[in-house]
């Protein structure tokens, strides 16, 4: 503990990390009815460090060849020592960020907290998604199986529907007329790279916007429930004899984190085949089509919309039209009432939305 305090002290003398550790740990309020769900955040933060530290791990072993990209992850499955265990990981684990992320979205979404002045922080935080989605597209490709080569090969093939420069989109994305090498190469740049990077500056800026305006008071077991925000100048949303983040709440991300791992880790030890269909163990063959070929569940309610409609352009608009309202919620909704239970035509609009989500995706598994 000596050597401990005296590098501690040494450090100290250069940055001040006393000073900084009592404003941002101890001196961090929160507001005193905080409850579980801000701890999404947390999860989230975990759940990346746990995809890039898995994703790192794989890449000495993977290579990103049509020729070998599957052998390459076969071996890290059968030959490399926990290679099984690193691959299902990562496989699992994207899954479970996408549905901690659904979670945390819908978390703000109810209790109202990206009002004013927290528009950025929802722009951000929605633009996270798109990368989150985006980054585990990509990612599906790499084994180059016949699941991925042919859902590649159906995802990339929509953007044909946009008028104009559909055609020239789709042989964007892939590199050529048809999926083959160069999509892999494509795919696997922005998965390890570039995709990353955005999601890194992402976090920082939605971390950023967080501490600049301050929690967000949950609307719950309130007296008053509207908005407090007033005005066009800048204010910092502070929470005077509210509950030190350490630590108090760290305490309770903590918490939050070890319940998520359990569910992460009974997955990975009990069930880890779930998100892999049989197709995801046979090479890629663009001769043969499988009979049935199907997205990740988040992409589900994706894939059946495309379905319903005979038109794919029509399918893309509506779905294109539904983001870009989610995206701008925030400048749509200018109402000061947060609570949900006192905003009844948005609680009816949203679990309608969320339930006709739930409902698209149960009808493209089963259809």
């Amino acid at each position: 503990m000596t050597i401990i305090k005296k590098i501690i002290d040494w450090i100290d003398v250069r940055v001040g990390i006393r000073d900084v550790a009592a404003k941002e740990l101890t001196g961090y309020l929160l507001p005193r009815n905080i409850n579980a769900w801000y701890s999404m955040g947390s999860i989230l933060l975990c759940a990346f460090a746990l995809q890039v530290v898995s994703g790192m791990l794989l890449l000495i072993y993977y290579v990103p060849d049509a020729d070998k990209a599957f052998k390459s992850v076969t071996a890290i499955m059968n030959d490399v020592p926990y290679g099984w265990l690193i691959r299902m990981c990562h496989a699992v684990g994207s899954n479970m960020m996408m549905l901690a992320l659904l979670l945390h979205m819908l978390s703000v979404l109810f209790m109202g907290s990206y009002k004013k002045p927290r528009e950025l922080n929802w722009v951000s935080g929605f633009m996270l998604l798109t990368l989150v989605q985006a980054i585990s597209l990509t990612g599906y490709l790499l084994p180059w199986s016949q699941l991925s080569f042919w859902a590649t090969t159906v995802a990339t093939n929509s953007a044909s529907a946009i008028p104009v420069v559909g055609p020239y989109l789709v042989e964007f994305l892939r590199g050529s007329q048809l999926v083959g090498p160069p999509t892999l190469g494509r795919f696997f740049a922005l998965h390890v790279a570039v995709i990353p990077a955005g999601i890194v500056a992402l976090i920082g800026a939605h971390i950023f916007l967080l501490k600049r305006t301050g929690v967000s008071t949950p609307p719950f077991g309130l007296k008053e429930t509207a908005n407090q925000w007033q005005g066009d100048s800048y204010r910092y949303e502070g929470h005077p004899g509210g509950i030190p983040f350490f630590p108090n709440y760290a305490l309770e991300d903590l918490r939050s984190i070890a319940i998520y791992l359990a569910c992460f880790l009974a997955v990975v030890f009990f069930d880890p085949y779930l998100f892999f269909p049989r197709d995801a163990f046979i090479p890629a063959n663009p001769f043969v089509t499988p009979a049935h070929i199907k997205p990740e569940w988040y992409f589900l309610a994706n894939y059946q919309t495309l379905k319903i409609f005979p038109n794919e352009l029509i399918g893309l608009s509506l779905q294109g039209a539904a983001m870009t309202f989610l995206a701008l919620l925030p400048f749509v909704d200018r109402g000061s009432e947060r609570h949900p239970l006192k905003r009844p035509l948005f609680m009816t609009c949203a679990v309608g939305g969320v339930l006709l989500w739930i409902g698209l995706s149960i009808w493209g598994h089963l259809s």
